[in-house]
């Protein structure tokens, strides 16, 4: 289950309340991160396509994983911005709401009239973040992207991989997830703080390829600073050293060892009964590349669980390299509270991975499944002060649609 608040204790975002206008993983990832610490997420969707995540496979029930993965503790309302009743229903939620999060292309939003300059005229707390590829400016601004993209012109792509210059995407979406998601919601939080010295909101511009930059920051200082550009397989963080490095075991797994520090190194050398490598540890080149078939054939000895065992509780830096399905399953993970379980109405019982905040007095929680489409819509519409039958001829004038 997820985490229980403690009793008299509230979440460090109730109280806030946001618009999420998001289809894709970056915002979706944003807001939830953002609900599980407190905040009152209403997602506002095309009435006919909605999320676009909703309708990606596989399905439990009739709810797409993905969708019942990102977006816990939100509310949806289905809402036709492209009608003007549409548009001003969306202007009255912004003047009681505290963010807005959206992700189209530069530019559309102030077409329609729901751009920054216009909201915060109606509402001026306002904090209105923009998530897209490349920011609202530069040579790039108007260009289509996704993940590969930015992680390629931003230079990760050119540093993953094999040493022989095979290049490698990375297994998680680092642009969406690290760089536009928690990009976001870093952004959110320090207007938030912002706006309590200042009373005014303000527009966050978050630019995925800008967060990929970011986290390869301090790679491309030191290939500026030393002249000498970082290859794939070959400097010391990414498998240029015997000592960090994955090792595959008898069964055909893997193992992960990071025995930078001398005394990790040491301890390894020790356990294995091999001193004759103690002083190989950073060594490259064609010594380095037999000091690593020399552990790679001691670890090709035994199986990754027997490995663990013998291994894992001698400080040495040594892991197991886990399938998706194992890490569900870890007793570190479990032991963390990173699995939840949650019941939807359609979706039934399933599993969601937790948040990554641990907080001691205003712990992340679980309060509600991920919403059906439009399951909100009514609701919502009552709390803006419209009647049933003015819904209802909203409805038929397809300027909003109920769940």
């Amino acid at each position: 289950m997820g985490e229980k608040r403690p009793s008299g204790r509230v979440g460090p975002l109730d109280g806030v309340r946001v618009l999420d206008l998001t289809r894709l993983f970056p915002g979706q990832y944003c807001t939830m991160l953002l609900g599980d610490l407190g905040a009152e997420v209403l997602k506002v969707e095309e009435p006919l396509r909605g999320d676009y995540l909703r309708w990606w496979p596989p399905f439990q029930g009739q709810e797409s994983v993905l969708f019942l993965a990102l977006n816990r503790n939100k509310r949806s309302i289905r809402l036709n911005l492209k009608s003007e009743r549409g548009r001003e229903i969306l202007r009255e939620l912004a003047r009681r709401y505290d963010v807005l999060v959206e992700g189209n292309q530069p530019g559309i939003m102030d077409r329609l009239g729901l751009g920054y300059d216009a909201l915060s005229q109606v509402n001026p707390r306002l904090i209105y973040c923009s998530i897209t590829g490349y920011g609202q400016d530069g040579p790039y601004r108007d260009h289509a992207g996704h993940d590969i993209n930015y992680c390629g012109i931003g230079g990760i792509l050119a540093i993953t991989g094999t040493p022989d210059g095979e290049l490698a995407i990375p297994g998680v979406q680092i642009a969406d997830m690290a760089g536009g998601g928690m990009g976001a919601a870093l952004s959110i939080l320090a207007s938030l703080i912002a706006r309590q010295q200042t009373g005014r909101g303000q527009y966050a511009d978050v630019s995925m390829l800008d967060g990929v930059v970011s986290l390869v920051g301090h790679l491309i200082v030191l290939d500026l600073a030393t002249g000498e550009p970082l290859q794939p397989g070959r400097f010391l963080l990414n498998g240029g050293a015997p000592c960090y490095a994955i090792y595959e075991t008898s069964d055909g797994k893997h193992l992960t060892l990071g025995a930078l520090e001398e005394k990790f190194w040491l301890n390894l050398c020790k356990a294995l009964g091999r001193p004759d490598l103690v002083d190989c540890q950073f060594t490259s080149g064609e010594r380095g590349e037999r000091t690593r078939a020399e552990l790679a054939g001691i670890f090709r000895t035994r199986t990754r669980q027997e490995w663990v065992e013998l291994l894992q509780g001698e400080h040495m830096c040594l892991g197991a390299v886990l399938s998706l399905e194992e890490v569900a399953s870890d007793p570190q993970v479990l032991a963390r509270n990173m699995v939840w379980e949650i019941e939807h109405p359609t979706a039934g019982t399933h599993k969601v991975i937790g948040s990554p905040t641990r907080l001691s007095d205003t712990p992340a929680s679980m309060r509600s499944p991920a919403p059906k489409f439009g399951e909100h819509t009514r609701q919502v519409m009552a709390e803006l002060g419209y009647s049933a039958r003015e819904v209802e001829r909203l409805e038929v004038e397809g300027v909003v649609a109920a769940g």
